[in-house]
């Protein structure tokens, strides 16, 4: 049976500047804090709320929902995925042919 994607309402994004991204987002556009820790800000947008994160990949990342980690990890490694991180939450990966991460699951 083949790993069902669902993508989440999440958009990561990741900054060298963290405090000057977040700044902007939270003053310029006025968007809303849903979450705060030391490197990770939500903000809802209204359609998705995006995530700024302290780091160094290029973004965006879209976050994916699945039932099975392990599963949709071999999977997207079949298909010519290349992991970029992981986490106790996941793993960010490279679809094929890119240089940004596209999935997060």
């Amino acid at each position: 049976m083949k790993e069902s994607f669902r993508s989440s309402r999440d958009v990561i994004i990741q900054t060298n500047d963290f405090a000057k991204a977040v700044q902007f987002y939270e003053t310029a556009l006025e968007l809303t804090v849903t979450h705060r820790s030391p490197s990770l800000v939500g903000l809802e947008t209204g359609a998705f709320c995006l995530y700024v994160e302290s780091g160094s990949l290029p973004g965006p990342i879209f976050d994916f929902l699945v039932p099975d980690l392990e599963a949709a990890k071999s999977r997207l490694l079949a298909a010519g995925c290349t992991v970029v991180e992981e986490n106790s939450l996941g793993s960010t990966l490279l679809h094929p042919g890119s240089l940004r991460p596209c999935f997060q699951y």
